[in-house]
């Protein structure tokens, strides 16, 4: 009897068969390897923490570069440590961005947790400025006037009872052992959007119309107003003049503060009780947002990575 054919083929070679597979479908973490310098990237980030090199005694780090590619993967794809050092282990494509292809071992949750501690604010933002450098290197200058907007970035929900809450409110911090205060995120509140509630933080970003890059980004949580961190997520440095954002940042002393700074208003207009909106500017306001929706573009895209959950506790580990 003859056996049935088999498209599988085996072969010693089967790897290297695959590699050139991955590159002729192309690999998108390439993409981003070849258009930023992560060893610029990790020269700001030696520059901020001192990291051992194994001299005096322990355990030598792993190269800053490579932790610093893991932290941007580990981001860009919202993934927790555990998840970080089984993906490493597991996905060629995560082992070649972080130039551990051929590497006996990769950096295990404990260590990427603790990069990230280290790490803190101040490295998060110098990073952040560093590949803002970058694009302005290679031209990618802020163009075409810039759209602010901020959305809500959902964080896992809190079980408080009721003296844990009335304590909150007060001030004061629960009776709570050491272990049970790092899992209560007291940072992040509670708001209403369109009938539906939310827990976690508030992201605001300023984006470039022209190539649709954040060019300016501030956290907050989530019941603070839309316009709170207006003013520092301004980008000032846009060859463009205009500011476009929707009508939850309309309001008079904006107007002015732009007129000041010698920045166009593109701010859409909002009806007020028994005064509704002239036709005139409900097609101002639809011409704006044919612009602005550049940033609702971005959003789309945590959306889609899976960015628009925090997994970390507090807002200062969110920010990062």
């Amino acid at each position: 009897m003859i056996s049935p054919r088999s498209a599988l083929k085996f072969d010693l070679f089967a790897e290297a068969s695959r590699q050139h597979k991955r590159d002729e479908v192309g690999d998108p973490l390439q993409v981003i390897a070849r258009h930023i310098d992560f060893a610029e990237l990790a020269r700001l980030v030696d520059a901020l923490i001192e990291r051992g090199d194994g001299r005096k005694g322990g355990r030598p780090a792993y190269p800053t570069e490579v932790m610093v590619r893991i932290l941007v993967l580990k981001r860009l794809y919202n993934l927790s440590d555990e998840q970080m050092e089984y993906q490493l282990l597991d996905r060629a494509s995560y082992q070649r961005f972080c130039l551990l292809q051929d590497a006996m071992n990769v950096p295990d949750r404990n260590t990427i947790w603790r990069f990230g501690e280290r790490l803190g604010v101040d490295g998060a933002r110098a990073l952040f400025q560093g590949v803002d450098a970058q694009l302005h290197r290679h031209g990618y200058i802020a163009r075409g006037g810039q759209a602010i907007d901020a959305t809500l970035v959902p964080a896992p929900r809190q079980r408080l009872d009721r003296q844990e809450r009335e304590a909150l409110a007060e001030g004061r911090t629960p009776d709570w052992s050491e272990a049970e205060r790092r899992q209560k995120d007291v940072d992040a509140t509670h708001t209403k959007k369109h009938g539906k509630s939310y827990f976690g933080y508030k992201l605001s970003v300023s984006v470039d119309l022209k190539h649709g890059f954040i060019r300016r980004i501030c956290t907050g949580t989530a019941s603070e107003h839309d316009g709170h961190h207006f003013n520092e997520v301004l980008d000032m440095h846009n060859t463009g003049r205009s500011v476009h954002t929707d009508k939850a940042y309309a309001s008079r002393q904006r107007q002015q503060l732009l007129k000041v700074l010698g920045l166009v208003d593109a701010m859409q207009r909002r009806a007020r009780p028994g005064k509704p909106l002239s036709e005139c500017q409900q097609r101002r306001n639809q011409r704006i947002a044919k612009k602005r929706a550049k940033v609702e573009h971005v959003f789309a895209g945590l959306r889609h990575l899976g960015g628009k959950f925090v997994r970390t506790i507090g807002q200062a580990r969110a920010t990062v």
